[in-house]
């Protein structure tokens, strides 16, 4: 899988961890993402979603920046998908292409492990669309976001304006979005967009190493459910919420994961889960 990836590296840091990173991997390009990146990353998701070794999966960028967005000359190539002269079949055709485009990033939803965000650097476009679908995320004081796309006389179209308000609220959403301003790792720990923010690079990987570990050790059960059920909740009222997650449990909840976390509790040991 990784082996034959142009645009990503795929990394074990620790033996034997139930961890594992996942680099955006064009640091020539700022990690830019080409056409390959939107086959090769959602399949590879996929794989390490039906993957049992595999518990919690990091996204971190290669060299000195998480990801510069979309590279301009995929950018470019959307014209190839308006070249016929009805304009129909070409608007069809460019939806298709952008829903394409929309799944690639999607897909971090999709996978049941938790993915967590390690930003350093630059954080621009694609690439605030990329962490926004992502379900916990972490960055360095010198990093910086820009929801740039209306620069670039483009309506952000991968997820960000549908994520973004969600994360750091309606109105600092749209301040960003229509702006296309640049701001600093600070200033995003405040709005909400990230949870902490870390003096360097190495207290970065370092702190998120043992955070996925910690996750990583947990009832993959639980933690699976919890992700579902959060991302289920957007869409529903409380009463809709609550009736899911007592279904969700009432298949889930009675398993050998809440046996050993109870006598791990009463013997006061660490508990020892079976892959998922």
């Amino acid at each position: 899988m990784a082996e034959n990836c142009k645009t990503l590296k795929l990394v074990e840091k620790t033996p034997n961890s139930r961890v594992i990173y996942v680099y955006l991997n064009r640091p020539s390009q700022r990690n830019a993402l080409s056409g390959d990146f939107f086959v090769e990353f959602p399949n590879t998701l996929s794989s390490l979603d039906q993957n049992p070794d595999v518990n919690v999966i990091v996204l971190a960028g290669s060299g000195e920046h998480f990801c510069s967005g979309i590279d301009l000359k995929t950018l470019s190539s959307v014209t190839d998908h308006t070249t016929s002269a009805d304009r129909g079949r070409s608007s069809e055709r460019l939806r298709r292409h952008i829903k394409f485009l929309q799944d690639a990033i999607t897909a971090i939803e999709r996978c049941r492990k938790p993915v967590i965000a390690c930003i350093h650097g630059a954080c621009i476009g694609g690439g605030v669309d990329i962490v926004t679908a992502c379900d916990i995320r972490f960055c360095t004081k010198d990093t910086f976001f820009s929801v740039k796309e209306v620069d670039l006389a483009i309506t952000a179209d991968l997820g960000t304006l549908q994520r973004l308000p969600a994360i750091v609220g309606f109105g600092n959403a749209m301040e960003l979005a229509l702006t296309g301003r640049r701001f600093s790792g600070s200033e995003a720990k405040e709005l909400g967009l990230v949870s902490r923010v870390f003096g360097s690079k190495e207290e970065l990987d370092d702190s998120v190493r043992t955070i996925a570990e910690g996750i990583a050790a947990k009832s993959p059960l639980a933690v699976t459910g919890t992700k579902a059920v959060l991302l289920r909740s957007r869409d529903l009222t409380l009463e809709q919420g609550l009736d899911y997650i007592a279904t969700w449990n009432s298949g889930m909840l009675l398993s050998d994961d809440l046996t050993e976390a109870v006598s791990a509790q009463i013997q006061k040991r660490k508990a020892f889960f079976a892959k998922l």
